[in-house]
């Protein structure tokens, strides 16, 4: 069986669990979801971002038979440089969510969660070609990838965020952090428009890649 490795940039085993959880209805491959130890428990920085592109190289390096690799974490740390060392797929779930809700609505919104995210999140899109669709993004005011996911007071901020985002024009959302994925149904649900987790769009992409 193909095998996928899905890498989470931080150290939150949280996330990390949350991350299989996310991918466990997806059959056709074995998705092994990993954690960086000496990472912060979330990527906020631009010098987090940089520290964790290094850290996921060297695990890439240390297991060059996966078939493809997952970058579990909305700033994409080291695609570029990981993507240098290696001939397989290696997707980021920023570009893969972004993306996938491009395929589901004409514009898309995505929330952060925090402002120092948005600047970071802005440059790769206007990399992507993609600002023309983008109905806004807002921020929570800084708040950890783990609780994205599981505290039920930045649950209601990130309803209130995506109502407003919708409000603007928004017809898909991309949760900003990998952390959102147990979230996700309940928030489309309560918003009535598409929510794309962007680890299973990843998976999804990835998916396709090592089965094509």
């Amino acid at each position: 069986m193909k095998r996928i490795l899905v890498i989470n940039p931080n150290s939150s085993a949280v996330v990390t669990a949350g991350l299989g959880t996310a991918l466990a209805g997806f059959q056709g491959a074995q998705f092994d979801c990993i954690d960086i130890a000496q990472s912060p428990a979330t990527i906020m920085t631009e010098e987090d971002v940089a520290r964790a592109g290094l850290a996921l190289a060297e695990r890439i390096k240390a297991d060059p038979e996966a078939d493809a690799y997952v970058i579990a974490c909305f700033s994409d740390p080291g695609l570029d440089m990981a993507r240098s060392l290696t001939a397989r797929p290696v997707i980021g779930i920023q570009e893969a969510g972004i993306l996938t809700a491009l395929a589901r609505a004409d514009r898309f919104g995505i929330i952060a969660l925090g402002p120092k995210s948005i600047p970071r999140h802005m440059r790769k899109m206007r990399m992507m070609g993609v600002l023309d669709r983008l109905a806004g993004e807002m921020d929570l005011g800084g708040v950890s990838a783990e609780d994205a996911g599981t505290s039920d007071e930045v649950y209601a901020r990130t309803l209130a965020v995506g109502r407003k985002l919708r409000d603007m024009g928004a017809g898909a959302l991309v949760p900003g952090c990998a952390g959102f994925a147990p979230r996700r149904a309940q928030l489309e649900s309560d918003l009535g428009i598409a929510v794309v987790d962007p680890v299973q769009a990843a998976a999804a992409i990835a998916l396709g890649a090592v089965l094509g």
